[in-house]
């Protein structure tokens, strides 16, 4: 039940649902494609990305100087499920600017 709560709670914020929502578009992203993306500071990015990585909604791993997130677990799937459901304005908006950025590289 504890860990439900604590998903509950990490998903409960604007910018974590909006980052939630571009994790779960690709298979990973880099923070900087993040950063870019939702034209937040970095700092903001990776604190709401460690809420998430400490509800055990996302994973990562690191090159270089750079984190790259990925979802994690089945619960994350299903949030998923339900955040795409909603058909959020935002969140096509932050995929449409997510894509533009991906498509320079």
């Amino acid at each position: 039940m504890q860990a439900l709560c604590t998903s509950f709670k990490a998903l409960g914020d604007p910018v974590r649902l909006r980052l939630f929502s571009l994790l779960g578009q690709y298979d990973e992203l880099c923070v900087c494609h993040l950063i870019d993306a939702l034209q937040l500071p970095q700092s903001t990015i990776s604190r709401h990305l460690g809420v998430l990585r400490h509800a055990d909604l996302v994973s990562t791993h690191r090159e270089g100087k750079w984190m790259y997130y990925q979802l994690h677990g089945d619960i994350s799937q299903a949030f998923l499920e339900i955040i795409q459901q909603q058909n959020e304005p935002q969140t096509k908006q932050d995929a449409k600017e997510l894509q533009t950025i991906l498509d320079r590289i």
